[in-house]
């Protein structure tokens, strides 16, 4: 997995563990949303939208993802 310039998974492996299952069991859409809409295929376009910005510095909804500044 290619992951975007300054974002790297939770440091937590035990948490990615379980959230990569989860990713995976619902076929790429992210663990956190119901919908299954193109807007929630992992990585979001809600968190796509935030590691645009250069001032954000956050984990995404589901706390797989953290995008450092």
């Amino acid at each position: 997995m290619v992951l975007p310039d300054k974002v790297r998974l939770n440091e937590d492996s035990a948490a990615v563990e379980k959230l990569l299952a989860v990713l995976e069991k619902k076929g790429g859409y992210c663990p956190c949303r119901l919908k299954k809409v193109p807007e929630n295929m992992c990585i979001c376009e809600e968190f796509r939208q935030q590691i645009a910005d250069p001032e954000f510095e956050g984990y995404c909804h589901c706390q797989l993802y953290y995008k450092e500044k």
